[in-house]
């Protein structure tokens, strides 16, 4: 046998709970204008602070032209080991082509392919830059990133210009330190 309030579940509801209120509509915010759509303010941010970064790198010495000879070596490093690099004397383990790359992309691309010739204890890798013929600025703007970059690395023992048949001056070969 069924009991009939075992049938009618609503009524049994609002009997437990009782009197209610209705709750008054509210009213919309006054300001009905939509939101913006978000942006990658600090991605934005940074892209500008490296561009003015790498524009005050440019002014504080004189840029590599495209065909310029890109050379770098630290005093401790024996005379005859930069002749070898110079000369292209040294087997290159792996290369990076950042051609078609912003400078952005191109300075992350290098900070990670000089970690990973690390990881792989590798002792001389090229970087392929491109002569920087097309540059808007008139200088080499990938050119001279690597050109910067390489010399503010303590890994870096020494780069220059490869020769002519391995890249010319549109790629450097990069004597890397041990760790």
């Amino acid at each position: 046998m069924s009991h009939p309030e075992d049938e009618d579940d609503g009524a049994l509801f609002r009997a437990a709970i009782g009197e209610v209120k209705p709750i008054r509509p509210q009213a919309p915010p006054a300001n009905t204008k939509p939101r913006p759509k978000p942006r990658a303010r600090m991605a934005e941010h940074d892209d500008a602070e490296a561009h003015s970064e790498f524009a005050r790198l440019l002014s504080s010495s004189t840029p590599l032209e495209a065909g310029d000879t890109a050379s770098y070596h630290r005093d401790t490093l024996l005379p005859r080991l930069f002749q070898r690099l110079k000369r292209g004397q040294f087997s290159v383990q792996d290369e990076l082509d950042l051609h078609g790359a912003t400078a952005q992309q191109a300075e992350s691309m290098l900070r990670q392919f000089l970690l990973e010739a690390h990881a792989h204890e590798y002792g001389c890798v090229r970087v392929i830059h491109g002569k920087g013929r097309q540059s808007d600025s008139g200088a080499p703007i990938l050119k001279n990133l690597v050109d910067r970059l390489l010399r503010q690395r303590n890994d870096v023992l020494a780069f220059h210009s490869a020769p002519p048949a391995q890249g010319g001056t549109g790629a450097v070969l990069v004597l890397l330190a041990r760790r």
